[in-house]
């Protein structure tokens, strides 16, 4: 099974304390002792004791039974407490054995109905503008090649190849590729 953690991978200390912290908060906000925890979750009371401690590696599937018991989403496990931008996570939630293997949890966002995953590739020169959404809608675009200017209302945002950002897209707002080769990029609608 995929761990989320491996102590020797030194990136990894603030999730472990991201996930210990919250954890513990999280089960004290439900009323829950760790025993209670424990029963609801189908995880052993002992690997609690060592994931509020900061002290175990744990699944992937482990953190998803404890935030089902406490309620929560998966994301609300691995955030760094106080983050000034709940919806921005960018944390590294798992390494794998060969190095290079990761999954970075960039962003989450509340869905009322569907998110849509699309791929695009903006040639340079190239502009999408798009209508304005609902209310409540938002995107995510992460650039994976290239370089993309975003821009939403009266403001913009360059994006270069490994960054993201997340807007409200209820205002007018598109894309367009400023640079001298083609732009790759991945847009969450969530709807």
């Amino acid at each position: 099974m995929s761990n989320i953690v491996h102590k020797e991978n030194s990136q990894r200390a603030s999730v472990l304390q991201h996930v210990s912290l919250n954890v513990r908060r999280l089960r004290h906000a439900a009323g829950l002792s760790q025993s209670a925890l424990a029963e609801k979750s189908d995880v052993s009371r002992r690997m609690l004791v060592a994931i509020e401690a900061g002290e175990k590696n744990v699944s992937l599937g482990t953190l998803d039974r404890v935030a089902e018991a406490l309620d929560v989403a998966f994301s609300d496990l691995i955030q760094a407490p106080g983050s000034p931008d709940p919806s921005r996570i960018n944390e590294l939630a798992w390494a794998g054995v060969i190095p290079g293997s990761k999954a970075v949890l960039l962003a989450k966002a509340e869905a009322r109905r569907e998110v849509e995953l699309w791929e695009w590739q903006l040639e340079p020169g190239e502009i999408y503008r798009s209508e304005c959404d609902a209310q409540g809608w938002s995107e995510q675009i992460y650039v994976f090649e290239g370089s993309l200017t975003v821009f939403f209302g009266d403001s913009e945002r360059r994006l270069h190849s490994g960054e993201f950002f997340m807007f409200a897209s209820h205002v007018p707002h598109g894309y367009r590729n400023d640079g001298t080769q083609a732009t790759r990029f991945v847009r969450n609608v969530v709807i």
